[in-house]
């Protein structure tokens, strides 16, 4: 099955490693410390943003840091950047309407 970013941001948990790792690289235990679930589930989720292409696993000695790719986001921020123009030509829209309304009622 191949996956895209958005699966990876769907889940909050792979969005919370995301944040975390987005500055420094941090190893698979030190992840793993920040959530009260099981190790494996987190495995899972790293597993996922792999897949995803928004980590890579590098190893130093016996520790493996997972390090950000994180250039795969900006397909989600050209998808939400349509909608974002397209609600704020209705805001706009909306504001004129309203200043009209306003003009009308004071003449």
């Amino acid at each position: 099955m191949r996956r895209d970013v958005f699966q990876a941001i769907a889940d909050p948990t792979r969005r919370d490693i995301i944040n975390l790792i987005a500055f420094k690289p941090m190893n698979l235990n030190a992840i793993a410390d920040n959530f009260d679930v099981s190790r494996p589930a987190i495995s899972q989720h790293i597993k996922i943003l792999m897949e995803c292409g928004l980590i890579d696993i590098k190893k130093r000695g016996r520790e493996r840091y997972c390090e950000p790719r994180l250039k795969q986001l900006n397909e989600v921020a050209q998808w939400v950047e349509r909608y974002r123009r397209l609600w704020e030509e209705k805001f706009d829209a909306l504001d004129n309407l309203l200043e009209e309304l306003k003009n009308n009622d004071n003449q």
